[in-house]
């Protein structure tokens, strides 16, 4: 299971992943990044960033402001639609820990 820590409010850097085994190829298809807060409700459902179409494919979700806002224990995944139609979840097993860690309060003024 990968792990992925970034603090809250940022958005850098993007959250990238490798496609097991290497022998997928991910030519003529899409990508979407989902991620929901640890066993609750979706909270990002979006196109995700092909970033090497195989060997390994790579793929990776940038942040958009506000997706970080929220610290908290989150679990991701990609999931893949090929060009004939048929469905890959990856990881195929469990889910990519995303941990959005707490910063440090700022002081009264």
């Amino acid at each position: 299971m990968q792990k992925f820590i970034i603090k809250r409010g940022d958005t850098s850097p993007a959250l990238r992943f490798a496609l097991l085994p290497e022998s997928v190829s991910l030519v003529g298809a899409v990508v979407r990044f989902q991620m929901r807060l640890r066993g609750g409700a979706t909270v990002i459902d979006r196109t995700a960033e092909v970033q090497s179409l195989f060997q390994p494919a790579v793929v990776a979700h940038a942040w958009y402001p506000g997706e970080t806002d929220i610290a908290g224990r989150c679990e991701a995944e990609f999931r893949v639609t090929y060009a004939d139609g048929t469905i890959e979840t990856f990881p195929n097993h469990g889910f990519i820990d995303v941990f959005i860690v707490g910063d440090v309060p700022e002081l009264p003024a």
